[in-house]
């Protein structure tokens, strides 16, 4: 397997650090705000792909906000898994009073979070 690259391409640094990084910043994350896999990925400078922070957040510390973080289309993408209750994420979100839309997704505009930027009212 040598010379070869991993599907989600390769990590620089160790693989504890990559980890890491990605609950260090979900963390962060304000009650009510949301963060897309792919924002994180790249608040990382690209060190993971979405889909590797994803499975990263699948198998998380209980201390990290998992359900702070959504799909590129405001949608909760713990429903498609298997081994996680239908419904859960959403309900987290909403009791952090964050509003879905009929068609399940939420308005990234309105609860995207960005650090280092103050919130518009």
């Amino acid at each position: 397997m040598r010379g070869s690259s991993r599907v989600h391409g390769d990590i620089t640094g160790s693989r504890l650090n990559a980890a890491e990084s990605v609950f260090r910043l979900v963390r962060t994350i304000p009650s009510g705000r949301v963060m897309s896999y792919g924002q994180i990925a790249s608040e990382l400078a690209s060190r993971l792909s979405p889909r590797a922070v994803g499975w990263m957040l699948h198998r998380c510390p209980d201390d990290v906000p998992w359900h702070r973080v959504v799909n590129a289309a405001g949608g909760c993408s713990t429903d498609r898994l298997p081994d996680f209750p239908q419904g859960l994420q959403r309900a987290m979100l909403e009791a952090e009073g964050v509003a879905f839309r009929d068609n399940g997704t939420l308005d990234l505009e309105r609860y995207r979070w960005q650090p280092g930027r103050r919130r518009r009212r």
